[in-house]
């Protein structure tokens, strides 16, 4: 009997020890290919757009570069738009996405979600003359946001809430879509982020557009997303975020591209994130 016992534990050592050494975690395959596969969306101004070059560019291009940088690899940016983010990341076809990823409990029944390393307050941008100044203003209007994201949820839920006929909402197929709506009149408002709205106001076409009331009650926390599996990839961008706010890298960032608006606090009070 001790001798099948020794025997049975001899097995399961064994057929443990071959599991875990098959089985190497996406980090591992990472750091022995020498490359990362970054998912960008780059019609989102400043998190990701194209320079003057035509290069891509933004907070979240610097941070795939800076996480390339940190795991000694070579980087291979991949751009998306806000609805492939999730498909392209099960689909394998890239490693890791920042593309200022709502952390949504939906969402994280498809995908692995690090703790959050950006936040914006979602808001409408209209024409000046709209009369469109508060969040009601907006009940019975044409609105559209990009398909598939926290702006076109929240804004289809205060409707929701608010008894409001959305038969007049549309989504549209990429933030890009959007702001042609907009400006085509096809749209009397757009759902999108504050940060955008600063940017877009910038250029010239919009000189006849505002930024309009911001959707109640929300604060938007984004995260760096891997496949719901990979512990080792989520744990590791958990310290790479850390990482970035604690050697200043954050504050550096978001000084350059969103120049001197305060610091964007990744907390919330009374519970550790």
């Amino acid at each position: 009997m001790k001798i099948i016992k020794k025997l049975a534990f001899i097995a399961v050592a064994i057929l443990t020890l071959g599991t875990s050494g098959a089985s190497a975690d996406k980090l591992d395959k990472i750091l022995s290919k020498g490359k990362i596969r970054c998912g960008v969306v780059l019609d989102f101004p400043p998190m990701g757009y194209r320079d003057a070059r035509n290069k891509p560019a933004g907070f979240d291009v610097e941070y795939c570069k800076d996480l390339a940088k940190a795991l000694g690899v070579k980087l291979e940016l991949k751009s998306m738009s806000f609805a492939q983010r999730l498909p392209a990341l099960n689909a394998g076809k890239v490693d890791v996405v920042i593309g200022s990823t709502s952390d949504t409990l939906q969402r994280a029944k498809s995908a692995g979600f690090t703790m959050p390393y950006f936040v914006f307050k979602l808001q409408a941008m209209v024409k000046k003359d709209s009369g469109i100044n508060s969040f009601s203003d907006l009940k019975g209007k044409k609105v559209t946001a990009a398909l598939s994201t926290t702006p076109e949820t929240e804004f289809l839920k205060n409707s929701k809430k608010n008894g409001w006929n959305s038969s007049n909402y549309f989504s549209s197929k990429s933030e890009n879509d959007t702001h042609l709506a907009l400006l085509q009149g096809k749209a009397d408002a757009i759902i999108t982020t504050d940060t955008t709205i600063v940017e877009l106001l910038k250029l010239a076409k919009y000189k006849n557009y505002r930024a309009g009331p911001f959707v109640p009650g929300f604060d938007d926390f984004v995260s760096i997303i891997v496949k719901r599996t990979e512990y080792g990839m989520i744990n590791y961008m958990n310290l790479f975020i850390h990482q970035q706010v604690r050697t200043g890298r954050y504050a550096e960032l978001n000084k350059q591209f969103y120049g001197n608006s305060p610091l964007r606090k990744l907390t919330i009070d009374g519970i550790y994130y």
